[in-house]
């Protein structure tokens, strides 16, 4: 097949692409800005466009298809041409949907955790040498894309996400994959700028549960009030699997894992972590593993890309970097570090980046998100407030949203760098909190001061 992608840089885009060029489709795309890492993976593979923007003429009888990404706008050149030609245009959910629609789909949803449990279950699958084809939101140890197709697997594993499928279908993504088996992981409402209410947010999560296929199945977090309510309300024809936090202990920094055998020492920590572990092993389990077996394979997971991720250690401090950004990730982060380094200061710093973050409303969601820490910082630029035309953000607001007094706030680069930089981290733990790159604080120099620690 020769396919065209209208947006082809993007972080899912550009491994769709690799993944259908890996397939020997013939795979040629536009984008009027590309960045690193998906350059340099497209360069390498043929596929980055030699002039960056949009060109009509690009769009022609010869293609089967057309995938159009969200940076993309409705009145892209190259998406009207397409239109005009009456080609088929696929968003990037419905293409998956395309290549997997005679294989059993397994999707994981919820507002937080979905990256982390759909990486555990590739991660245990991979251990064990069962191949299937997967979807997943963060670059896995071990596995060369994001995505990956083929004719010959039974399965596909899938991240749902619930932000809009493309320009011009405004339906979540998860809406399209009509799963066999699903996880729904938590719901705490997010993307205020396309859900404006919660009510309107959950119902997202309804109309996924009622997408499962007659007889299939869903794994669910009863821990969380939401999903509890909503999945056993659902007189959808399926079976329907809660899950809770499993017992464990946390001893020196380590946590052990109470499993049938006894206590198993694994690498992630974290209340949130083991609470996914266990949707991960339903989930394993539903597709024919042995709980024994997931347990074997689990104790070596450690962790998916940018969640929780360790990026300095000295002899007595620690730090760690997440993407952590809405208020349900950053309170349950927050509290995790803490509770693996009870005895040493944890310095928490949160930067506010995204639209929701910004809205005085929503702001009002963080009320103790950032609690369990001994310091307490948050940094944002009111220059991407500027950018997204929001209103001015003040520092009385967000102190008042967090009800945290002592909060420090930094809304200067420079300043934010000289205070991490000023800290003394002996006996102390940093955690960073971000879906963007902290203003450009330089980790490399950060990790060399922890090592003389």
């Amino acid at each position: 097949m020769q396919i065209h992608f209208i947006a082809i840089g993007g972080s899912a885009m550009h491994n769709l692409a690799l993944a259908l060029h890996h397939k020997k489709y013939t795979i040629t795309g536009s984008d009027d800005v590309i960045f690193e890492p998906s350059k340099s993976r497209l360069e390498d593979k043929g596929l980055l466009p030699e002039v960056f923007g949009w060109f009509p003429d690009k769009i022609h009888a010869h293609l089967d298809a057309v995938i159009l990404g969200m940076h993309a706008k409705a009145d892209n050149p190259e998406l009207l041409k397409a239109q005009e030609l009456g080609m088929t245009i696929y968003s990037y959910p419905e293409f998956l949907y395309e290549q997997s629609k005679n294989k059993t789909r397994v999707v994981i949803g919820g507002s937080h955790g979905k990256t982390t449990i759909t990486s555990m279950i590739l991660h245990v699958l991979n251990y064990h040498d069962r191949s299937v084809d997967y979807m997943v939101g963060a670059q896995l140890e071990g596995f060369d894309r994001m995505v990956h197709l083929t004719e010959e697997n039974d399965f596909i594993v899938l991240e749902g996400d619930e932000y809009l499928s493309s320009p011009i279908d405004r339906r979540p993504k998860f809406h399209l994959y009509q799963p066999n088996i699903a996880l729904l992981s938590g719901i705490a409402w997010d993307h205020i700028n396309v859900f404006p209410t919660f009510d309107i947010y959950v119902d997202q999560f309804k109309i996924f549960v009622d997408s499962i296929v007659k007889g299939g199945s869903i794994s669910y977090n009863e821990e969380d009030i939401e999903v509890k309510k909503l999945v056993e309300a659902s007189e959808n024809a399926i079976r329907k699997l809660p899950y809770q936090t499993p017992e464990y202990t946390v001893a020196d920094g380590q946590t052990l894992l109470e499993t049938p055998e006894g206590p198993m020492p694994i690498q992630i920590f974290g209340k949130h972590n083991l609470n996914n572990l266990a949707g991960a092993k339903w989930v394993c389990q539903n597709m024919g593993l042995d709980e024994d077996d997931f347990y074997e394979a689990i104790a070596t997971f450690s962790g998916a890309s940018k969640r929780l991720e360790k990026i300095a250690e000295g002899k007595t401090s620690v730090a760690y970097k997440d993407f952590a950004h809405s208020p349900s990730k950053v309170s349950a982060t927050t509290k995790a570090v803490k509770e693996q380094y009870p005895n040493r200061k944890l310095i928490a710093c949160l930067e506010l980046h995204t639209y929701s973050s910004f809205n005085p409303e929503f702001l009002k969601e963080y009320k103790g998100a950032l609690d369990a820490a001994d310091v307490a910082v948050v940094f944002y630029l009111p220059e991407s407030v500027a950018i997204k035309k929001l209103e001015a953000v003040s520092s009385e607001q967000i102190r008042a949203a967090f009800q945290r007094t002592d909060l420090d706030i930094y809304t200067n680069a420079d300043a934010f760098k000289e205070y991490i930089f000023s800290q003394a981290f002996d006996t102390a733990t940093l955690l960073l909190m971000s879906s963007g790159n902290y203003g450009g604080l330089d980790l490399d120099a950060l990790k060399k001061q922890f090592i003389k620690i």
